[in-house]
């Protein structure tokens, strides 16, 4: 039995692989309308709503532009306490990605790596702005992702309809 060296050069131009080339904020919002009032004691917790939209648009053969937008809310009853509005990007470069599962790990991989980094100005923004740190929970990116599809399914069959 011979051992034949293996050329981890090779392996590594033919292993798939997704790295993140750069990160930053492409838009960035927090606004307290109602300052400084609404820095007051309340009484009550508000009630905080969240939105989450991913997007991506290819740069390259191998590289993506991938948006992670997130959108919230706090209010008490009519009274809005504060409203802010992120879009993280990311630039990403796949190689040797199956055609096949390149849109998941575009949509779910990538706003994946990019979520704890948009988490944390989120949370900074709104301490900030006078508030206690909004820490958003994780986000599954895959559930994300088939709902988007069932939705893209749902109104491409009552468009054939």
């Amino acid at each position: 039995m011979t051992d034949t060296p293996t050329n981890g050069a090779a392996n590594a131009d033919t292993m798939p692989s997704l790295n993140a080339l750069a990160q930053f904020i492409k838009d960035l919002s927090f606004e307290n309308p109602n300052a400084p009032r609404s820095l007051a004691p309340q009484p009550q917790s508000p009630e905080i709503s969240i939105q989450v939209n991913v997007g991506a648009n290819q740069l390259s053969e191998t590289d993506f532009e991938v948006t992670l937008k997130l959108e919230g809310k706090a209010q008490i009853g009519q009274d809005v306490l504060f409203v802010f509005d992120l879009t993280y990007g990311g630039v990403f470069r796949v190689r040797n990605i199956p055609k096949d599962q390149l849109h998941p790990v575009v949509m779910i991989e990538c706003p994946r790596l990019l979520f704890p980094f948009a988490r944390q100005i989120v949370a900074d923004a709104v301490r900030n702005g006078g508030f206690p740190p909004l820490f958003i929970d994780p986000i599954d990116f895959a559930a994300l992702y088939r709902q988007k599809l069932t939705e893209l399914q749902s109104a491409q069959q009552q468009t054939v309809s």
